[in-house]
Order: structure tokens, then C-alpha cells, then sequence
């Protein structure tokens, strides 16, 4: 009696296991299991391990076999960003690559004619190049991207890892709130469909420096996918360049674009480094 009690109490124990193993995440599951003595469990050297569908955590099924489907899904944490990125910077490695090539390649799709319509309508193009949505309503650090490449300084787009979006600055970007955590605001207005990791306009205080000491490079160890950077001397173009300071793509907006001190200070902000060239090189199309 007792050999069977102990049967049949091991077998329930490894039901309810195993079914809130598969209930507790975004995994569908059909599950078929087979009642094993214990004396035939005990007998298993190692057990089997099968991975849940986008993680690196194994799930324990000795006497159950698995078919598993995921849900399609963009955010998942810092394994899935690697198993989806798994070529990470070796200089910066908090950059989500497969993200910031994306970015990239929307941004110099860009034509100088969709970056010269009113200034509003060209900020929400940035906004999508960089994976980020335009949420004007949203609460500042709950998704608010209102500030975005509306003033001077928030001109950089940064494509984090998701490892590294909860990053706070320590103190090492001059000019920058101890703290300056961005995390919340950072996944609520990611767009999943430019690839793993999230977006973010960063400031660019700090970029005329070899290497960059702005936010990007610094907090979030991240290369950024463009900078926008106003071109002198009248300041009504601006030109959106790469990483290495190469330009991407260029437009002179028309209707209520950022106060000229705003765009002046912009410029002077990457001083001679390398996000300046562009800008002072620029020419408008004929």
C-alpha cells in the first residue's frame, strides 16, 4: 500500500509541476503524458531537458513529451535579444545590432523630399526610422516621446540591448541627472517590429568627444543608428548621420520646426568630432 500510495502521489506532484510550468508563460503547449512507477523514474541517470520556445530556461519533463509553438514576440529579455542579435559590438556591447542595421537602413531610405514636408510630419518619419512611436500624450518616462528631436539635445536614436535598457548613469556623462533611469519609457515605446531591444532619443551632450561621452556610448554602452544634427549657417536643414558620423540622409522642413537657439546649440553641441562633417559639408539640392 505504501509503494503505491507513493506512486500515485509522486505522479499528481509532477501533473500540477508540470502543467504551471506551462501555464506561467507565453509558451503553447499540447501535453501528453504517460503515468511512470517511481521505481522506473528513479532508474533515469539524467533527465531530459527541453528548452521553452524563446529562452535559455530548461523545462523538466521526465515523463511528459512536448510540442511546442511560440507567439511571436520582439521583447523578451536579454537571452532572447541574443539568441536574435547573436553578433554583438565588441566595443559596445550593450547595442542591439540587429536593430540598429534596421534603423540604419530606414533612415537612409529616407528621400530629401520626405524629410522637407511640415516639421511634424518629418519628426514622426525620424521617429518610425528609429523604432520609436510617437506618443505626444504619454506621461514623461512612462513612453512620452514628445521631446524627441524637438530640442537641442535628445537627437541621438540609440538602439540598446534589452540587457542593458535599465542601465542609470553613475555619474560618467557629464552634464547628466545621477540616475536618469529610461527603462519604463524605453519598452513602452520601442517598436517590436524593427527587430530585439529598444529605442531611445538619448541626448547628445557629450558627442563632440573621441570616443563620444554622451549618453549612448556611456549609460547604455551602445553605438547609436543616427544623429540628427542642424546644418549652419542659417540652420534650416539638418542632416541625419551613422555611428561613424557618415551621412545617412538630409531634408529642410517646413512649418513650426525647434526654436533657432535650439538648433543653433545643437550644432555646436558635436563641436569638431566626428557627428559635425556632415553638417558643415552639407549643400541643398538644387
Amino acid at each position: 500500500f505504501n509503494i503505491a500510495f507513493m506512486n500515485f502521489a509522486l505522479f499528481v506532484v509532477h501533473e500540477v509541476r508540470v502543467r504551471s510550468i506551462l501555464m506561467s508563460g507565453p509558451v503553447l503547449c499540447v501535453l501528453r503524458t504517460t503515468a511512470r512507477p517511481f521505481s522506473a523514474i528513479a532508474r533515469r541517470a539524467q533527465p531530459q531537458h527541453r528548452f521553452a520556445a524563446g529562452t535559455r530556461n530548461p523545462v523538466h519533463a521526465p515523463s511528459a513529451q512536448l510540442w511546442t509553438s511560440t507567439r511571436s514576440r520582439s521583447e523578451s529579455g536579454p537571452a532572447a535579444s541574443k539568441m536574435a542579435s547573436p553578433h554583438s559590438d565588441p566595443e559596445y556591447p550593450g547595442t542591439a545590432t540587429t536593430r540598429l542595421t534596421n534603423a540604419v537602413v530606414r533612415a537612409r531610405d529616407l528621400s530629401f523630399d520626405d524629410l522637407s514636408q511640415d516639421w511634424e510630419h518629418v519628426r514622426r518619419k525620424i521617429l518610425h526610422a528609429g523604432g520609436l512611436k510617437d506618443l505626444p500624450d504619454a506621461r514623461p518616462g512612462e513612453g512620452y516621446t514628445g521631446h524627441a528631436f524637438n530640442d537641442w539635445n535628445h537627437c541621438d536614436l540609440t538602439t540598446m540591448s534589452d540587457g542593458t535598457s535599465n542601465n542609470e548613469n553613475d555619474g560618467a556623462v557629464a552634464g547628466i541627472a545621477v540616475g536618469n533611469a529610461l527603462g519604463k519609457g524605453i519598452q513602452v515605446a520601442s517598436d517590436p517590429t524593427l527587430g530585439p531591444g529598444g529605442s531611445w532619443s538619448t541626448c547628445i551632450m557629450g558627442c563632440h568627444h573621441e570616443p563620444p561621452k554622451d549618453v549612448a556610448h556611456v549609460q547604455f554602452r551602445s553605438k547609436i543608428a543616427f544623429k540628427l544634427v542642424w546644418c549652419p549657417p542659417d540652420y534650416t536643414s539638418f542632416v541625419l548621420v551613422d555611428d561613424a558620423g557618415k551621412l545617412l540622409a538630409s531634408g529642410t522642413p517646413t512649418g513650426k520646426i525647434p526654436p533657432l537657439i535650439e538648433r543653433k546649440e545643437n550644432f555646436r553641441a558635436t563641436g569638431d568630432g566626428r557627428y559635425s562633417n556632415a553638417a558643415k559639408e552639407h549643400q541643398k539640392p538644387a
